[in-house]
């Protein structure tokens, strides 16, 4: 990358609980390594943030969903040098599609705990996982009216 080239990813993630448990994938980050994450994903051209939180998740998971709040922004550079700034959406999972196929690169959806997903330690993609369930465990809510479309 050279000088004045920065460019931050913008993603969006979502935070399914069912039963305690959360929705996750299991992936390849960058085709190499099997990683868990949230369901998420890039914005598209054109799409609000909700838009693009729900989009990933069917894709990524084949769970229609719908999102009612924002669970927080967050900013993380990976030791590779890409800088992430994610929007974390908590919401409802309401119709699972077991016959769509998920995206590239995912191999499966798993329900698990904080517990057993903290237990996976460097097996997360990010920090970020965690740390948007244990935000999303801490109550935190801002209502989706905090973005503002112009």
């Amino acid at each position: 990358m050279e000088s004045g080239e920065w460019l931050p990813r913008l993603t969006v993630a979502t935070i399914i609980e069912r039963d305690g448990q959360f929705l996750l994938v299991e992936e390849y980050a960058d085709g190499e390594e099997l990683v868990y994450n949230q369901p998420a994903g890039h914005l598209d051209e054109h799409e609000t943030l909700a838009a693009a939180a729900i989009r990933e998740t069917l894709e990524e998971t084949a769970w229609e969903v719908e999102v009612n709040a924002i669970v927080g922004v967050y900013y993380w550079t990976h030791p590779k040098g890409h800088t992430f700034v994610r929007t974390c959406f908590a919401g409802m999972a309401l119709y699972y599609h077991p016959n769509q196929p998920l995206d590239d690169g995912i191999q499966r959806t798993v329900w698990l705990t904080r517990n057993e997903i903290a237990a996976l330690g460097p097996k997360l993609r990010s920090p970020m996982v965690l740390r948007c369930i244990d935000d999303y465990l801490a109550g935190n809510r801002y209502p989706l009216e905090l973005f503002s479309y112009l």
